[in-house]
């Protein structure tokens, strides 16, 4: 497998932007946008649960190059909890990460660096001992001391992200 590079990742978060689609990046690419020293194979976004936001993510994902097959736009459509889609680079949509109640809870906890929406690196640690899969008990441990690193040093990466608007005044 090849490694994410900047440029994919720049054409997707342009892509979810512009159709407006409700996500946060998470897992290890989540970590290495907030600086975190290491690399990954594919691109992992959380996505807000819900038909027309399924739609706009649809319509993003094949903007940015990604070949949509008709199943995989059923069960994006449906929520279904993980949907990989495979291309040039490997994007996992996220509609139910391990350890994280809501998108909700995980917006309000995240981050907004470079563009980029980012669950908070609480957040992504959680799902990934929650996962408790080999490759994430391998990665915890650094994830952990970059954390500590980060709280040493007093930094949190980005902003905090804006509070979504329902369009009503006074929101």
């Amino acid at each position: 497998m090849v490694a994410i590079d900047a440029r994919f990742l720049e054409e997707l978060r342009d892509a979810l932007a512009e159709h407006k689609v409700r996500y946060l990046f998470i897992g290890k690419g989540a970590a290495i946008l907030q600086g975190f020293p290491d690399t990954t194979q594919d691109a992992d976004i959380f996505v807000a649960k819900d038909p027309e936001n399924a739609e706009r993510l649809t319509r993003a994902l094949r903007q940015a190059g990604a070949e949509i097959t008709r199943e995989e736009a059923d069960a994006l459509r449906r929520g279904k909890d993980f949907v990989e889609i495979k291309g040039e680079f490997v994007i996992d949509v996220i509609h139910a990460p391990d350890g994280i109640e809501t998108f909700e809870d995980a917006w309000n906890r995240g981050r907004e660096i470079g563009g980029y929406p980012v669950c908070s690196l609480d957040d992504v640690i959680v799902s990934k001992e929650s996962a408790n899969r080999a490759k994430d008990r391998e990665t915890l441990p650094r994830l952990r001391n970059f954390r500590r690193y980060l709280e040493q040093r007093n930094r949190t990466p980005g902003r905090p992200l804006p509070r979504p608007t329902t369009g009503i005044e006074g929101d």
